[in-house]
């Protein structure tokens, strides 16, 4: 019974320390950095160059901190358009999204000069078959990007 006691009160005792306790859990996603990366650093962007795209710096995870890659030419690629890479919020860090090239949009072009039906009403009024907008839709949201 004395033995009962005396562990019954080491345990009282003892309580509000464990309440107090914190533990903290560090878990390591390949990929994804806990530390918001720094605003991009200006730089003067040089004049065209022919059979070139100007892929602009950007900071880059090395180690244990961000060094700044400075921005550099980059050969061009018939019927592609260059995206740069860039950070973005993912899971409660900042993930690096790769550059590539997508594959450039063609735009059709349409001679109007032959095709009367399309550039005025019908004998009912109605507008061509593009809707009157000149057959051309630029998706919400893509025009920013300068995807149109």
């Amino acid at each position: 019974m004395r033995l009962s006691a005396f562990l019954l009160a080491a345990v009282a005792a003892a309580a509000p320390f464990g309440a107090s306790a914190q533990v903290s859990v560090n878990i390591h996603v390949p990929g994804l950095i806990a530390v918001a990366p720094p605003a991009p650093r200006y730089e003067v962007v040089p004049a065209p160059r022919a059979g070139f795209v100007w892929v602009p710096g950007n900071w880059q995870w090395q180690q244990s901190a961000y060094g700044w890659r400075a921005g550099y030419w980059e050969r061009a690629r018939p019927d592609y358009v260059y995206a740069p890479g860039s950070w973005v919020r993912a899971d409660g860090g900042w993930r690096w999204a790769e550059p590539n090239w997508r594959r450039a949009e063609r735009r059709a072009y349409r001679d109007d000069r032959h095709d009367h039906h399309d550039r005025h009403d019908d004998r009912h009024g109605h507008r061509g078959h593009d809707g009157g907008h000149g057959g051309y839709h630029c998706p919400p949201g893509q025009a920013k990007k300068g995807n149109c």
